[in-house]
């Protein structure tokens, strides 16, 4: 069976293509250096940029053809400049591509069959090639732009150009948080409980019974109705701490003590050692939190919001006093977005959940008490309060200076790739297939060097 090439996560903007060993299957679509590309990669890489778009970016055969050509050209000269990516690098990106996978599909026999390999090696060794040419042509890029900069006259400047175009952009409605965060935690009771039922199941997986048939009977690992509680991992795989220093101390068939993670009670069995891998099951159990617990949560939060609103102390007194959210107690409770990595959130992106939670409050507004849960199945109450809120609005040069300074210096950047991708195409060997040769590119693709 020919393999399919494997596009990579959304997120990921990048494309790859089938090696040497799978030219001549469906016509060859350019040469770039010595990177082949053939016409069903672009087609594959077309779908990929509508699917992660959503339908709002639809590139032709021509233009979908070029971007992939960019990819490979940026490929190519960092092998020339010698860019060096290490093994360790590669194969972390691999894992974490892996697990993504597993995590879509629900094992890894179902990814390497969907894809059309042979069996998990086959698959591995596709993906090491994938992932060490994605962080090549990351690297170049990076490197080509690495010391473009912007002065507060050139930030100026743009500005006045965009203002003078009537192509200012608009901002959407933006707010700044700070919570206060009640966790609902186990009894100790509870905890012991939990302990004791692994230990059972321990003793019975020592006493012959099957470690698989105990994860589907008990284990709360929502992956486990797919993979009966297996996982394959390295020391770069995306586990917690916990989980993978107890797997890498076991040996084979050896089954673990019951121990804690941010997830709940876990005991694993190690089944078999690959190399740098392990093949490990586990079984997963959540210590339960009552309803009194959960009433005495709410109750408890609802009062220090009485008290705020009182005057009694002040949001700020109250986060170091009674929050136990490690990552905001010591920033005034303010909640930090991942994404843009300040305290702005623009509301039309928030999570859903909290968007109900907030979008109605004005600045100064506190939240009522509200139930939350983190993906480890941690527990909590919150209350949120509005810091700050601007509506929707034009640009503004000295209240939006930091955005339209990050708009100066992409511009810079983009027109410094430009002028790199033209010097570039006119030293690079580029052959363009016959079906594509009617093709009207932005560079000067074509000569044959």
């Amino acid at each position: 069976m020919i393999k399919k090439s494997i596009l990579l996560l959304p997120m990921v903007f990048m494309f790859f293509c089938v090696q040497a060993q799978k030219i001549k299957v469906d016509g060859v679509a350019v040469v770039v250096g010595e990177n082949i590309v053939l016409e069903s990669d672009v087609q594959k890489f077309k779908q990929e940029v509508y699917n992660s778009s959503e339908g709002k970016v639809e590139l032709s055969d021509c233009e979908m053809l070029e971007q992939i050509m960019l990819q490979k050209l940026l490929a190519h000269h960092a092998v020339i400049d010698s860019v060096l990516v290490s093994e360790v690098e590669v194969e972390s990106g691999v894992e974490r591509n892996i697990a993504y996978l597993k995590q879509q599909l629900g094992s890894i026999e179902k990814v390497y069959t969907m894809y059309g390999f042979d069996d998990e090696d086959d698959l591995r060794k596709e993906l090491l090639k994938i992932e060490k040419e994605n962080m090549l042509i990351q690297r170049e890029k990076q490197s080509v732009v690495s010391e473009v900069t912007v002065t507060p006259e050139e930030v100026r400047v743009y500005f006045r150009s965009l203002e003078s175009q009537n192509n200012l952009p608009e901002f959407g409605a933006e707010i700044e948080m700070s919570q206060i965060v009640m966790h609902v935690t186990p009894s100790k009771e509870e905890n012991d409980k939990v302990i004791e039922k692994l230990n059972d199941i321990r003793k019975d997986i020592l006493n012959g019974s099957s470690m698989r048939m105990k994860a589907v009977l008990y284990s709360e690992d929502p992956g486990v109705t797919q993979n009966g509680g297996k996982y394959t991992l390295t020391r770069e795989s995306q586990f917690v701490k916990e989980f993978k220093e107890i797997a890498f101390s076991l040996d084979e068939g050896e089954v673990s003590e019951p121990f804690k993670s941010d997830f709940g009670y876990h005991i694993i069995q190690l089944e078999k050692i690959k190399g740098q891998e392990r093949d490990v099951r586990h079984v997963l159990i959540q210590p339960k939190v009552n309803e009194k617990q959960l009433r005495a949560a709410e109750e408890k939060i609802s009062n220090i919001r009485d008290s705020i609103l009182a005057e009694d102390l002040t949001f700020e007194k109250a986060v170091i006093k009674y929050s136990q959210d490690k990552g905001t107690r010591q920033n005034k409770g303010i909640i930090i977005n991942p994404q843009s990595n300040d305290s702005k959130f623009e509301l039309t992106r928030m999570d859903p959940a909290l968007y109900g939670r907030v979008s109605s409050l004005k600045k100064g507004d506190i939240s009522e008490p509200f139930y939350d849960e983190t993906r480890e199945g941690l527990k909590m109450f919150k209350i949120i309060l509005l810091r700050n809120k601007t509506e929707a609005h034009q640009a503004d040069f000295t209240k939006d200076y930091v955005k339209i300074q990050q708009m100066t210096l992409q511009k810079k950047q983009e027109d410094t790739m430009t002028k790199w991708y033209k010097d570039r195409v006119d030293e690079t060997f580029v052959k363009i297939g016959e079906a594509n040769q009617q093709c009207s590119f932005e560079y000067p693709w074509g000569m044959e060097h």
